[in-house]
């Protein structure tokens, strides 16, 4: 068998929501040469340290009306999203130096967090503040306003955690500048 006959094409993958949030802009910025920061790095962690704090809704269409109950058992849930104002461009890109950082190695679009992927399907696991009705109230979630939901888990670190992960050096500077650490 070959990889085009494993293929599932015409994968159709329909919103269940919508994310309301003050951000309104995508944090990267495409150019001709990948991605690249718009901003100083300063600016990046400003805007992560918000993020953290920034409370979004997630409106869950009427007609999937009960397919949130219980869902507010839960401290925090995983949201999975489609970033909506990625180019096809974009969605081409193979390898990016992570977070625009020249200095850094390019990567595998997959080794990295970039928003810029083939299928660019985005997942974030966000304290649930609140439910109501038909809408969540979440802490943390870095989308766009606009941006369709594709699917909401629960968090359960059994089943969704890892014992000690590893990551890169490079991974472990981006977090640490991004919490605050030296630029």
């Amino acid at each position: 068998m070959t990889a085009a006959d494993q293929r599932a094409d015409g994968i159709i993958l329909h919103p269940v929501g919508v994310v309301k949030s003050e951000i309104k802009n995508p944090v990267l910025g495409a150019t001709e040469n990948g991605i690249e920061l718009k901003g100083k790095i300063k600016n990046i962690r400003q805007q992560h340290q918000q993020t953290q704090t920034l409370i979004s809704e997630l409106e869950i269409f009427n007609e999937f009306d009960g397919i949130l109950e219980g869902i507010d058992e839960f401290s925090h849930i995983m949201v999975l999203y489609w970033p909506h104002l990625i180019s096809e461009e974009r969605r081409s890109l193979r390898k990016v130096h992570p977070m625009g950082r020249k200095e850094l190695p390019e990567k595998g679009i997959f080794s990295t967090c970039s928003p810029a992927r083939p299928n660019p399907v985005l997942v974030s696991t966000v304290r649930l503040l609140g439910r109501e009705g038909n809408t969540l109230r979440v802490q943390g979630l870095e989308a766009v306003d606009g941006s369709p939901i594709i699917d909401i888990k629960p968090f359960v670190k059994m089943a969704h955690g890892a014992d000690n992960p590893v990551v890169p050096e490079w991974m472990k500077k981006i977090h640490e500048e991004l919490e605050g650490g030296n630029p």
